[in-house]
């Protein structure tokens, strides 16, 4: 909720994105805002274009962030030579760049050019999966793909999200008007209730809970064959709710085109063991992640925390393991 709903006692909805925040220290953040607008109208080619030209940027400026996205491959994918790891990188950064435009076109533009070489599998998974009237969660990973597969995906699904609010007041009202455009609700991470209530009430709940968070209750389990520090939110909302789990994948294929695909619901799940079911989640986000590499969000810490200290795998006088 952005200062100004909180000072004129507006209450936040995740239906609706409440009053837009006026005040004259907003003004820089509306000229952020409206520049991002203008980006995405500018034709898909160009943005294509555009977005790999921002990530070489990207890169070479954002010395920190190309760091912990080179020591997540090296940790990651041991097995690749240094050659192949600083391909992956340039790639992966490359996919950055163009999923910050996809982000903008799917938030204020329009996504017919996404439309017309798009691939929806596994349809038939979600249907069985609602059929006695049950919620769904539809677990994903932070993947650059992540806001334009939501947003195709609301096109044959009904889609509520979890999202973690914006600091900035302005870019918190004007993405969650964007999203607001195509999904069912918006609920933050600290809405438990009206989302378990969603749930309920056989709604779907969209999220990715594949990062190492300060907030919720989380659980050390193997990513990539490394203690990753992972909610259990999957595991909790389940539970809690009594709605199914399935897994949704998303890539951006060489052709231009997208590929969204929904994998079977989890079988037993929940079970007692919130670690055995986040371990379950986890090995399918990798699982996609394996699939498309480059396309993942590797400059987040993921592994910034370690079951004999925090941090220690990101720093620049220790190689990673196997150097």
């Amino acid at each position: 909720m952005s200062d100004e709903s909180a000072s004129t006692g507006a209450a936040a909805s995740p239906y609706t994105p409440g009053p837009p925040p006026r005040a004259p220290r907003y003004w820089l953040g509306w000229l952020g805002v409206g520049c991002a607008w203008l980006l995405a109208r500018l034709p898909w080619p160009l943005q294509r274009w555009l977005g790999r030209r921002v990530g070489d940027v990207l890169r070479i400026c954002l010395r920190e962030r190309r760091f912990v996205a080179a020591r997540n491959l090296a940790l990651c994918f041991p097995e690749r030579d240094a050659a192949a790891q600083a391909a992956l990188l340039r790639d992966s950064f490359a996919e950055l760049g163009i999923g910050l435009f996809e982000f903008a076109r799917a938030w204020w533009g329009d996504v017919t050019p996404m439309r017309r070489e798009l691939r929806v599998e596994g349809l038939e998974h979600l249907d069985a999966a609602r059929a006695d009237g049950r919620g769904v969660i539809i677990v994903s990973g932070h993947f650059t793909t992540l806001e334009i597969a939501a947003r195709l995906m609301c096109d044959h699904a009904p889609l509520a999200g979890m999202y973690r609010p914006h600091d900035q007041g302005v870019m918190e009202w004007a993405v969650k008007r964007g999203r607001l455009r195509y999904a069912a609700a918006m609920f933050t991470r600290e809405e438990l209730r009206p989302a378990l209530k969603h749930l309920k009430q056989g709604g779907l709940l969209w999220f990715a809970p594949d990062q190492d968070t300060r907030r919720g209750e989380s659980v050390f389990v193997p990513f990539f064959g490394l203690p990753a520090y992972s909610l259990t939110s999957t595991h909790q909302l389940a539970r809690l709710s009594g709605a199914a789990v399935l897994a949704f994948a998303h890539e951006r294929r060489d052709d231009g085109g997208y590929t969204l695909r929904l994998s079977p619901a989890f079988t037993d799940f929940p079970s007692k063991d919130a670690r055995t079911d986040t371990a379950r989640v986890m090995a399918a986000i990798e699982a996609m992640v394996r699939h498309v590499p480059a396309q993942y969000l590797w400059i987040h810490r993921r592994f910034k925390r370690q079951p004999d200290g925090r941090g220690a795998l990101y720093r620049k006088d220790r190689p990673p393991p196997g150097e």
